[in-house]
């Protein structure tokens, strides 16, 4: 098995170094910089869980995906909880484990960012969400009552305003802090898969089902369960949800058997699932069980006063990451900064900070040195000026799909970006107004 995944691997430009025992397996990882583990479960000298369990107590922050086998599903389960991030059953296919392990690595590349930005927001402040302003003092009183109860939460605003980063604060806040935290993105699949991510399928479920797998669901069980962009939710997904908030039990996909769970729900959403109710695209008893506990988070442009701490903030983080000195702004560069709209909120922020500390040489910001966007951003305006004869909403909303997707090519992934929406709410609205793109042929 080494030898046929050594050799399955080596085209895709990674370091392997392998194990034959458990024990070889610890002296290696504790002695190198490792950045992915393939862990079988069963194994000489020292097995997957006690190799797992070494890992976790050395607090070694590695991805690790365990390989299992027939009947060990339940072993499979417990490492997840133990902190593996993902696991693959025999026999497999080699493509499926090759995007097993790029979504490993994805993964341990965000977990390094989200520990190093909890790491300094400790050190420096104390706390794990940088605040100053009366609005984010009032969300986090809320989060602060509410976080220890079973009470689900909904969290709403605009794309990068750190719903994320509160549902963190609920989870970790909470007597669940010690039990499995686990997150999807309900509009980042598409629907069959969705449902095989949530809810777990049977081997031979459908085409391509080759194994059984655990769903997020049975993952959380006894913890927590984030769904971030919950207003994609297709349909046929919404009602299963519905039942597993009411009842706590669900089947996999293909599968007979009842599953009863403890999970807690968290959800995000940028949309306002309300007027997505009146007009039908979003199930009214689903919204009520989801909104128990509302929580709105406000855009950065309403917020101006944490501008200057998260700006310090960002600079402080990426100047460690490159060894650079503190970067410095002008009164007027400042001034300027705290005043543009930031659309795209604190994450839009992030990124400017970051591209100005790689190509700063150090020198102090000045007003001149700013991008032409944010010096003109005063007079600037993203509101549509409406005709008094009024104006077709769909009609409007359909040209812009067909614009994007005219500029994207027809790819629908680069329209969906244009549009600020995801793949699968474009998709939705294609059919809604019965949009089809014209097909590109290469001879």
């Amino acid at each position: 098995m080494l030898w046929a995944l050594k050799k399955a691997l080596k085209n895709e430009e990674y370091k392997i170094t392998t194990a034959s025992d458990g024990l070889e397996a610890i002296d290696i990882v504790l002695n190198n910089d490792i950045d992915l583990i393939l862990l079988d479960l069963k194994m000489p000298k020292a097995d997957g869980m006690e190799v797992l369990r070494k890992v976790k107590d050395k607090n070694l922050n590695i991805p690790i995906v365990m390989i299992t086998a027939h009947g060990t599903m339940e072993s499979a389960v417990e490492a997840m909880k133990l902190g593996a991030i993902d696991y693959i059953s025999k026999p497999f296919n080699i493509d499926e484990l090759k995007i097993i392990i790029k979504n490993a690595l994805n993964i341990g590349n965000m977990q390094e960012k989200i520990e190093l930005l909890t790491e300094e927001l400790n050190s420096k402040s104390g706390k794990t969400i940088i605040y100053k302003s009366e609005k984010m003092k009032g969300i986090l009183d809320i989060v602060n009552k509410v976080a220890d109860s079973n009470a689900t939460v909904l969290i709403t605003g605009e794309s990068g305003t750190g719903k994320e980063l509160i549902a963190n604060a609920l989870h970790f806040g909470s007597n669940r802090n010690n039990k499995p935290y686990v997150k999807i993105n309900c509009g980042a699949l598409p629907e069959n898969l969705l449902e095989s991510e949530l809810f777990g399928h049977e081997r031979g479920a459908f085409t391509g089902a080759v194994s059984k797998k655990i769903g997020r669901f049975q993952l959380a069980d006894e913890g927590t369960l984030f769904l971030d962009e919950v207003g994609e939710l297709p349909p046929s997904i919404q009602v299963k949800l519905l039942r597993v908030l009411q009842e706590k039990e669900f089947e996999r996909v293909g599968g007979n058997d009842t599953i009863k769970v403890d999970v807690r729900i968290l959800a995000a959403t940028n949309r306002n699932l309300l007027d997505m109710v009146k007009k039908g695209e979003f199930r009214e008893d689903l919204f009520y069980r989801l909104n128990v506990i509302p929580i709105e988070i406000p855009p950065l442009r309403e917020r101006k006063e944490e501008i200057p701490s998260l700006i310090k903030f960002f600079i402080n983080r990426y100047s460690i990451n490159i060894k650079k000195g503190e970067i410095k702004f002008s009164a007027e560069a400042l001034e300027a900064l705290v005043n543009y709209k930031w659309i795209g909120n604190i994450r839009e922020l992030e990124n400017f900070i970051e591209r100005l500390v790689i190509l700063n040489d150090g020198k102090t910001i000045k007003i001149a040195d700013l991008p032409k966007e944010i010096l003109n951003n005063s007079s600037e305006s993203t509101e549509f000026a409406i005709p008094d004869e009024g104006i077709n909403l769909d009609e409007v909303e359909k040209s812009l799909i067909v614009q994007a997707l005219k500029k994207a090519n027809n790819n629908r992934t680069k329209a969906a970006k244009l549009l600020g929406i995801t793949r699968h709410t474009l998709l939705y609205r294609m059919e809604k107004y019965n949009i089809k793109e014209s097909k590109q042929l290469v001879v």
